[in-house]
């Protein structure tokens, strides 16, 4: 027993010694490494610089915040109370005949022959003192107007004054202190910025949509005459019959348009609505205020919109802006030197790139004015000064 035992402890501590041994080896040769690493480790480290630093820091600015809302709630409620609704009866014939077959219609709800036609449309408060804008096709065979206020009051309204080839007229309403919207600048709106639709769908008050701006100084042909003025904003606002005359705003709840039109094959909203800007349509709205009817200017050229096939006929370089095929005879461009062939590309500071452009800035201006208009004449840059009168 004392001799397994004695062997057993000698064998132990052989052992024990030789493992001792193995680990020292393995902690000095360990320590080695660690220090060669570290001295490698340390040739290759240098202090950030000035710039590195300004790098990191500028990762850690806030995000640009952007001036579109999360919701659209401040635009709602500075909109709706300025919206209204009416309700229109008569047995006028009206200036247009609806086809149906039209991809783009026009949005009153409700007509019919039955003998009395009846429908509804939107308006917008133009000023606290009772003027109302609305579309002409929503009123023009009326003989009673009836205007239902965002509150619930009920006026009869009277026709101040409308303009068919613009589709715009102007109510009025007896009442003072009314809710109305600030004015936006339609020029300024851009393809991409969120708006909001607000008007009154098949008798749906107070009815708020959402969408873009799809495009914009777009003529889709509708509005019937000679004389039409088409620049719309096109935008993705779900629109439908009973929205004509309503507001289109940005935002803040500025006034940008006045809805009027749909792309549709059903009858209802099919993804487009056209909206008049409102640049134009407070020209036409204030005129009708002041005088009764729109004082209308005219340029006296009839005009067709710059391609690369026409440019290439003409030996220019650019194709975009207006060539004017003719001039009326004593009318403001042939008064002011404009000639046939002449390309306008810019009309004061805009740039003029078709003949919607052309004809809402000239719809815009007053009798009288005087407009610098830009033109390329065979290929030399011209800046002529047009002064504008009736036809």
């Amino acid at each position: 027993m004392k001799l397994k035992l004695g062997f057993s402890i000698r064998f132990n501590i052989n052992i024990m010694k030789k493992y001792l041994s193995l680990l020292a080896a393995g902690f000095v040769g360990g320590c080695l490494a660690l220090g060669a690493g570290w001295f490698l480790l340390k040739s290759t480290i240098t202090m950030p610089s000035e710039n590195d630093a300004q790098f990191a820091k500028q990762l850690n600015v806030a995000p640009h915040i952007s001036n579109v809302p999360f919701d659209f709630k401040k635009a709602a409620v500075v909109a709706t109370p300025a919206v209204v609704h009416i309700k229109a009866k008569g047995n006028k014939k009206p200036s247009r005949d609806d086809n149906p077959s039209n991809r783009f219609r026009y949005l009153p709800d409700d007509l019919f022959w039955n003998p009395l036609r009846e429908g509804s449309g939107s308006g917008v408060i133009y000023s606290q003192d009772g003027y109302i804008i609305t579309n002409n096709h929503v009123i023009e065979f009326a003989e009673e107007i009836e205007v239902t206020l965002s509150d619930n009051r009920i006026f009869q309204a009277e026709l101040v004054g409308n303009d068919p080839a613009t589709d715009l007229a102007v109510l009025q309403i007896d009442a003072n202190s009314l809710p109305f919207m600030q004015i936006a600048n339609s020029d300024d709106v851009e393809v991409g910025e969120w708006v909001l639709a607000v008007g009154n769908p098949f008798d749906l008050t107070s009815t708020v949509t959402a969408g873009i701006v799809s495009a914009k100084g777009r003529n889709i042909e509708l509005i019937e005459g000679k004389y039409a003025i088409e620049s719309f904003i096109q935008t993705d606002a779900s629109v439908n019959p009973g929205n004509s005359g309503g507001a289109l705003v940005d935002v803040n709840g500025h006034l940008l348009g006045i809805n009027t039109a749909i792309a549709t094959r059903s009858g209802s909203f099919q993804g487009y609505a056209f909206a008049i800007p409102i640049n134009l349509a407070t020209r036409i709205a204030d005129d009708i205020i002041k005088f009764g009817n729109y004082q209308r200017a005219y340029l006296g050229v009839s005009v067709m919109d710059m391609d690369s096939e026409l440019a290439k006929e003409m030996g220019v370089n650019i194709t975009q802006g207006v060539v004017i095929e003719e001039l009326s005879e004593g009318g403001s461009a042939q008064y002011s030197g404009l000639l046939a062939k002449d390309i306008i590309i810019k009309v004061d500071d805009r740039k003029i790139e078709s003949a919607t452009e052309l004809q809402e800035i000239i719809g815009r201006a007053r009798l009288g004015d005087t407009l610098d208009v830009t033109i390329n004449r065979k290929g030399q840059i011209k800046t002529i000064p047009v002064k504008l009168k009736s036809k």
